[in-house]
């Protein structure tokens, strides 16, 4: 009995027109009979914010169904003890003012203008946006910021950019007692809505 040996490869196909998933297809090729068969067929995402031309381009969302959406970010600041040890009854008092509440009102703030700071975002009409501040067991000012909107697109950009302004904000109101502020992390913790939901597991 002949053993039939086959040659499997890769062909990718253009992403088609308004999708952010390009095709793969993975053929055998038969050594003894020229023949392609399809063996696997499989889709990977690619960038959305850029046309076939590779030139930056807002995502076409007219298409897509209006549903409820909502995000939740996270932003870790370290603060050194020139700065904590100003910190007394859920905050931290400076000659500027509260810093916890300056840093939630900036957050809201930021979470609503995210359209104009982010240039290929799409403006959006937040139904809700809450930014909670603590600190943990470690000392670090913990942020949480949770947007939600009922529309055709996602809020994580809007949740990201309200923790990361209210940290940058945390960060202003305190460097007249020390520099040696870090803020170690910004990431998306959860979102709901859309085509897939997220949330991180730590």
């Amino acid at each position: 009995m002949k053993i039939l040996r086959t040659i499997s490869f890769r062909l990718e196909t253009l992403r088609f027109k308004g999708s952010s998933k390009k095709l793969i297809l993975t053929c055998d090729y038969c050594l003894h009979f020229p023949t392609f068969v399809v063996s696997k067929i499989k889709t990977m995402s690619t960038f959305t914010h850029l046309d076939a031309s590779g030139n930056p381009t807002m995502v076409d969302v007219g298409e897509k169904p209006v549903t409820r959406r909502s995000a939740k970010a996270r932003a870790i600041v370290y603060l050194p003890d020139e700065v904590l040890v100003h910190f007394d009854t859920g905050d931290i008092r400076t000659k500027k003012g509260s810093v916890f509440q300056t840093a939630i009102l900036a957050g809201v703030m930021a979470a609503k203008r995210t359209g104009d700071l982010i240039p290929l975002c799409h403006p959006l009409g937040l139904d809700n946006c809450q930014v909670e501040i603590s600190l943990n067991d470690q000392r670090e000012v913990v942020i949480n910021c949770t947007a939600s909107v009922t529309a055709r697109t996602g809020v994580e950009m809007e949740a990201l950019t309200g923790a990361g302004i209210a940290a940058l904000t945390i960060y202003d109101m305190c460097k007249a007692f020390s520099h040696d502020i870090v803020i170690r992390e910004i990431k998306l913790m959860e979102k709901t809505g859309g085509k897939r939901d997220f949330k991180r597991k730590n």
